[in-house]
C-alpha cells in the first residue's frame, strides 16, 4: 500500500477565489442533491479510452451513492472537452443547470503507467475549485477513481470522504441449520471481493484496527470463543486467547494497543480491557450485572456499552479506566452494540421497542435520540471514516415454512436517507469499515 501510495500522489491544488463557493452542508438537515456534469474523461487513444470510461464510471457511482450528487444525464452536455487544458464554456453548463463540473483526462505516459488528470469547477461561479493528476501503475485505476471521488466530496462538503475504503463482513452460506459463516472483505463498492477464511470454524463481529491492516474476530475453537487477529496484507493470524462467555468480538482503541471486550466469568458478565504489547488484562466493571459491546471514543478517553444493571438493557458511558459511569439511554425498550462515531458526535445502536429493530443514533450524552432505520431485523452499526454514513446488516422475516429470510447489508446517512443496500455475493452480516486507505 505504501508503494502505491508514494506512486499516486503527483500534484494537488486548489483554486482560490473571494466569491462564495460552491458547498453542500451535511451536518444538518437533508438537502437535495448537487446537479453535477461528468463528461467521460478525454483520452488519446483506445487504449486509455478504455481506462476512461471505467474510471468515469467509478466516480460516478461513489458520488450518486453518497445520495449528496445528481450526474446529469450526458445527452445535454453542449462541450466537448479534448483535453485537459480545455477551458469550459460556462455559459453552456449553466444551460442546462450543472452546478459542478468535473473534468478529467487519461493518458499512458509508457507501457504500464498512465496519467489520470482531474479538475472541479463552480459553474456559477465560473472558477477552478480543485485540480490534481495522478502518476499510476494502469492496475491501481480503480483506487483512483476513489481518490478522485473522494476529493470531490470533500472540497463540496468541506468533510473528508469515505469512497477510498473496504469493508469486511460475515458471508453467510449453507442452510439454516447448517450455516457456513467465513470472513470475507471488499472495496466499499462491492469490487475487489475475497474470502478470507475456509469456513470451517464460525467466525464472528470482525473490528478494523486503527492501522487498518488488521482485523480482529472472534471464533470458536472446541466450542470455546477465541479472539483472532488476521493481517490483511499478509494473511497471516494469531491467537489473542480464549475469552470464555464472550459473544461479540473485542473492539480496538483508537491507537491499536489495547482491545475492549466483555466476557463471563462465574456467571457474570464484565468489561476488560487488553494490552496488545504485553497481553495483560485489566477488568474494568464491577456489578452483578450484564455489561456487554463497550466501543471507545475516538480520543481514547471514554468507553459506550450496554448494560442491564437498571433492569433493561441500556445504553452507559463510563471513562476508559471503568470510573464516573453514567446512564445516557432513557428510551422505551432495549440498547444494544452501541459505536462511538470517528468524529466523537454520536454514538449509534440497536434498539429493540414494540417488536421491532431499529437503528439509530444519539449524543453521547444521550441527548438527541433519532431512528434512522427498522426492520424484522436490524443490528450490528458501524460507521464511515468521516461518521457520517451507517452500514448495518438486515435479515428479512421468515417465510411460511418458517426459513430464515435473507441477511444483507445496507447503508444510510445519519439523516435517516437514502438507504441503499450493499451488493454482497452471498448473504452478510456483521460489517465494519476500515479508515480511509490514503491520507488524501
Amino acid at each position: 500500500m505504501k508503494k502505491f501510495l508514494t506512486a499516486v500522489f503527483v500534484v494537488l491544488a486548489f483554486a482560490q477565489s473571494a466569491k462564495a463557493e460552491l458547498s453542500i452542508d451535511i451536518t444538518g438537515a437533508r438537502s437535495e442533491p448537487m446537479a453535477t456534469a461528468l463528461p467521460v474523461f478525454s483520452s488519446t487513444d483506445g487504449k486509455s479510452a478504455e481506462f476512461s470510461r471505467k474510471i468515469t464510471g467509478v466516480v460516478q457511482s461513489d458520488l450518486e451513492s453518497s445520495g449528496l450528487f445528481r450526474i446529469l444525464d450526458s445527452f445535454a452536455y453542449l462541450q466537448k472537452f479534448k483535453n485537459i487544458d480545455d477551458s469550459p464554456r460556462f455559459v453552456d453548463w449553466q444551460a442546462i443547470s450543472a452546478e459542478a463540473l468535473i473534468q478529467g483526462a487519461v493518458e499512458y505516459v509508457n507501457a504500464k503507467q498512465i496519467k489520470i488528470s482531474v479538475r472541479l469547477w463552480d459553474v456559477p461561479a465560473a472558477q477552478e475549485m480543485y485540480s490534481s493528476s495522478f502518476e499510476i501503475d494502469e492496475k491501481g485505476w480503480r483506487r483512483v477513481a476513489h481518490i478522485i471521488a473522494d476529493a470531490v466530496y470533500k472540497r463540496i462538503t468541506g468533510e473528508a470522504g469515505y469512497f477510498d475504503t473496504r469493508i469486511v463482513y460475515i458471508a453467510e452460506t449453507g442452510t439454516p441449520l447448517r450455516r457456513v459463516k467465513r470472513l470475507a472483505i471488499m472495496d466499499q463498492d462491492g469490487e475487489n471481493h475475497q474470502f478470507l477464511t475456509d469456513g470451517i470454524n464460525l467466525v464472528l463481529t470482525p473490528r478494523f484496527s486503527p492501522n487498518m491492516q488488521q482485523i480482529t474476530y472472534m471464533s470458536y475453537y472446541k466450542d470455546t470463543p477465541r479472539v483472532y487477529l488476521f493481517d490483511i496484507e499478509t494473511g497471516k493470524q494469531q491467537v489473542v486467547g480464549d475469552f470464555p462467555g464472550m459473544t461479540f468480538a473485542p473492539r480496538f482503541s483508537p491507537d491499536g494497543h489495547k482491545l475492549v471486550m466483555s466476557m463471563a466469568e462465574n456467571g457474570n458478565t464484565e468489561i476488560y480491557e487488553m494490552n496488545l504489547d504485553t497481553r495483560a488484562v485489566k477488568q474494568l466493571t464491577h456489578m452483578p450485572s450484564i455489561e456487554t459491546s463497550p466501543s471507545y471514543s475516538p480520543d481514547g478517553k471514554r468507553i459506550v456499552f450496554s448494560s442491564d444493571r437498571s433492569g433493561g438493557q441500556q445504553l452507559y458511558v463510563m471513562n476508559a479506566n471503568g470510573k464516573n459511569m453514567r446512564r445516557i439511554s432513557f428510551g422505551k425498550g432495549r440498547y444494544a452494540t452501541p459505536v462511538w462515531s470517528p468524529r466523537g458526535d454520536y454514538i449509534a445502536f440497536t434498539k429493540m421497542a414494540g417488536g421491532k429493530f431499529y437503528i439509530g443514533v444519539m449524543f453521547p450524552d444521550g441527548k438527541g435520540e433519532r431512528l434512522v432505520a427498522e426492520g424484522y431485523l436490524v443490528e450490528g452499526p458501524t460507521w464511515s471514516p468521516n461518521g457520517r454514513i451507517l452500514i448495518y446488516f438486515r435479515q428479512e422475516a421468515p417465510d411460511r415454512r418458517g426459513i430464515p429470510g435473507a441477511t444483507k447489508i445496507y447503508a444510510v446517512d445519519i439523516t435517516g436517507y437514502n438507504e441503499r443496500r450493499l451488493l454482497t455475493p452471498v448473504d452478510a452480516s456483521d460489517p465494519a469499515w476500515s479508515p480511509l486507505l490514503s491520507d488524501h
